[in-house]
């Protein structure tokens, strides 16, 4: 067999690559295990409905709730509370008026209709992860609350196939670089894998990791963001789909 060239981008054969073993693979989870942004989307095509603005079209208003999701989570972080609280800042700011008790209502049926939503795994994930075990150490790496992030993997049933849980606030380089320090991992053995090019892949690479690009249809859209080429001794790998990790490891 040929050996395996692990910038290989998934428009290639992959039937001549040889599986890398000994690995260890940091997997995001929402958008790569299960899905998550569309719920966010629908929520938010109901809020947009529900405030009708007169002024501002759906386009308008949704590029100013983007505005502020920008800056709760710069104030607040990540998750449904921080989602929440952007709704009630766009409702306030394009009405130029405090959130009446019965709007609010509203808000809290759209985000609560996010978390009451059950644990939709991606096609082919368990039994991908099964194999990816025996052959390497699996850390899962996702950004956000900490316990709706612990809750959605628990709803999951996927706990097992991980040997350790990262939550970080941010999955920035510092972050990546601070995980690697603590379990310890070798960077040459190393490869992030995930749906978004702004948490997932750009900043592993700038980590000095591999990467693994495995772009959702519904990714959010802040974390949209051009990929960066891989440099030094740092690899790129795009993907179609999570199956398609065990041609490679």
């Amino acid at each position: 067999m040929a050996r395996y060239n692990p910038c290989m981008s998934a428009t290639e054969s992959t039937s001549t690559a040889t599986r890398l073993t000994d690995q260890t693979l940091l997997i995001d989870a929402d958008d790569t295990l299960w899905e998550n942004n569309i719920y966010f989307e629908e929520a938010i095509a109901s809020f947009i409905s529900d405030l009708d603005h007169k002024t501002h079209s759906p386009q308008k208003v949704r590029e100013h709730l983007n505005r502020c999701e920008r800056a709760t989570i710069a104030a607040q972080g990540y998750g449904i509370q921080s989602f929440r609280q952007s709704l009630v800042d766009c409702l306030e700011q394009l009405t130029e008026s405090r959130i009446t008790p019965e709007q609010y209502s509203r808000i809290l049926s759209f985000t609560a209709a996010i978390s009451g939503k059950k644990i939709q795994l991606l096609s082919g994930v368990v039994e991908t992860l099964r194999l990816l075990r025996q052959r390497h150490r699996l850390i899962l790496v996702t950004k956000g609350d900490p316990r709706e992030q612990t809750d959605k993997l628990e709803r999951s049933g996927l706990q097992a196939f991980f040997s350790a849980v990262e939550i970080p606030a941010e999955k920035d380089a510092a972050a990546y670089r601070s995980i690697v320090q603590r379990h310890p991992c070798d960077p040459s053995a190393t490869w992030m894998i995930g749906n978004s090019p702004k948490s997932d892949i750009n900043p592993a690479l700038a980590a000095g990791l591999h990467a693994v690009f495995i772009p959702h249809a519904c990714t959010w859209i802040l974390e949209h963001e051009e990929v960066d080429p891989p440099s030094g001794l740092t690899r790129l790998l795009k993907l179609d789909s999570f199956p398609e990790l065990l041609a490679y490891f």
